[in-house]
C-alpha cells in the first residue's frame, strides 16, 4: 500500500475561518457514505462498523501499516476524521478506511458489481420519456430484420 501525504494539514493552528471550512468539509464528507463508528481487533482482523449497523472484517496481515503492531497496540485504534479514517495517536498513524477497503481485491470486485447493478436500475429523464413514448405506441418497437 502506498503512503499518501495529507493535502490538508490537520495539526495547524485553528482559526475561525479554518474551523468553518473544516465543518463544511465534514458535512460534505458525511454524505459520502464512508462513516465508520467503531473499530475493533478480533482474531487477527479489524472489524470496522458503520452507522447503519453493518460492518466489514479486514485481515491485518494484508496491510503493511500494521506489520509492527502487537495485539495490545490494536486496542489504541480509534475512528477519526469524521468516520473516514482509523487512527492510533501513540503511533501517529492515520489510515483511510476507503484506502483499506480499496486495497482488497474481493471487496473492490464486489463494489463494482453492486455499483453496476445500481446504475443499471437508474433511469434518466430521457430514458423515462422514451419509455412513455414507446408505451403509447404499444411498447418497444421491434427490430427490423435486415437482410444481408
Amino acid at each position: 500500500m502506498k503512503t499518501i501525504k495529507a493535502r490538508v494539514p490537520f495539526d495547524g493552528p485553528v482559526t475561525e475561518a479554518a474551523l468553518d471550512e473544516a465543518i463544511e468539509r465534514g458535512l460534505a464528507r458525511r454524505s459520502c457514505g464512508v462513516n465508520a463508528t467503531t473499530v475493533e481487533f478480533q482474531e487477527q482482523r479489524l472489524s470496522i462498523g458503520f452507522e447503519d449497523g453493518s460492518a466489514i472484517l479486514l485481515p491485518v496481515k494484508n496491510y503493511p501499516e500494521f506489520d509492527d503492531f502487537k495485539v495490545e497496540d490494536f486496542a489504541g485504534l480509534e475512528v477519526g476524521f469524521a468516520g473516514t479514517a482509523i487512527c492510533h495517536e501513540a503511533r501517529d498513524l492515520q489510515v483511510s478506511i476507503a484506502g483499506l477497503i480499496s486495497a482488497s481485491k474481493p471487496l473492490m470486485d464486489m463494489a463494482a458489481v453492486v455499483i453496476a447493478s445500481r446504475n443499471g436500475r437508474q433511469s434518466s429523464d430521457a430514458k423515462a420519456r422514451a419509455a412513455r413514448a414507446n408505451g403509447k405506441k404499444g411498447g418497444r418497437p421491434r427490430k427490423a430484420d435486415v437482410a444481408l
